[in-house]
């Protein structure tokens, strides 16, 4: 709706078109004309809106709509809010939205008057820039209102944490006697469930949600906990609630699934 919003602003007449209700429409299917990535856009948006009207006149109109080039059949019904804005949305879901508000840019003065935002200089450009990082996720899954807060799940982030982890420094007699840290394989140990647990929690904690923001994190930090110990790695974290600020930092190997029963 946002970039909708920039895209209309003070669009040119004939540039808009004079019959034509939806000015969106208007504008990518001119910009089409010329430039192939937005031509080819406007192809998946004809069938997206032809399956959708064939939809409606079928007696079981529910079907779930397939997106263009995906293999999969289970992507969601095109809501209605999805419909109306149905050309930013592929465009955003192609991954060229960025190149097509740039081209519109380096080519403004066909489609706009010289105030509008997109033929400003510095903030045509710079709108082009920010569409980059949206252009380069891909939507496999479109998150919904109710789904806001939603993040993977704590097996997933711990995995993640184990791939971005040091793996060169694994414990040794040499190296980690001072520690006590033991690597438990019975599956049936309250400690072990407890911990893992733990460590659940913390790995969830990093991740926004609807208690505490993430205001910094970083991997890796050395902390010594008595002189005559060695430095052990972990992540540091700064979280803010609605009360305090609340700073963490958890051993690597409580993250990786080991822990100890040093003191």
């Amino acid at each position: 709706g946002v970039v909708e919003a920039c895209l209309l602003h003070m669009l040119k007449r004939r540039a808009a078109g004079f019959l034509r209700t939806d000015k969106v429409a208007a504008l990518f299917t001119k910009v089409g004309k010329t430039y192939a990535v937005a031509g080819d856009v406007c192809k998946k948006v004809q069938e997206l809106l032809q399956q959708v009207e064939s939809r409606k006149n079928q007696p079981n109109g529910q079907e779930p709509l397939k997106r263009q080039g995906s293999a999969t059949s289970k992507t969601p019904v095109l809501t209605p809010q999805a419909i109306k804005h149905i050309w930013v949305r592929t465009a955003l879901i192609e991954k060229v939205l960025d190149k097509i508000v740039q081209y519109i840019v380096d080519n403004s003065s066909k489609y706009y008057e010289k105030e509008a935002l997109l033929a400003d200089p510095v903030c045509g450009p710079i709108l082009a820039s920010l569409l980059v990082g949206p252009c380069a996720l891909e939507y496999t899954k479109l998150k919904t209102a109710d789904h806001y807060w939603t993040d993977p799940s704590a097996d997933e982030l711990v995995q993640r944490h184990r791939i971005h982890g040091v793996h060169g420094r694994q414990d040794s007699p040499s190296k980690r006697p001072a520690l006590g840290i033991q690597k438990r394989h019975s599956s049936g140990s309250t400690s072990e469930d407890r911990f893992a647990a733990s460590a659940r929690e913390y790995v969830e904690s990093l991740h926004q949600n609807s208690r505490t923001h993430l205001l910094y994190g970083k991997n890796n930090v050395l902390v010594q906990p008595k002189d005559d110990l060695e430095a052990i790695p972990g992540y540091l974290s700064l979280h803010q609630s609605a009360d305090n600020l609340t700073l963490k930092w958890t051993p690597n190997q409580l993250m990786n699934g080991t822990f100890g029963d040093s003191e």
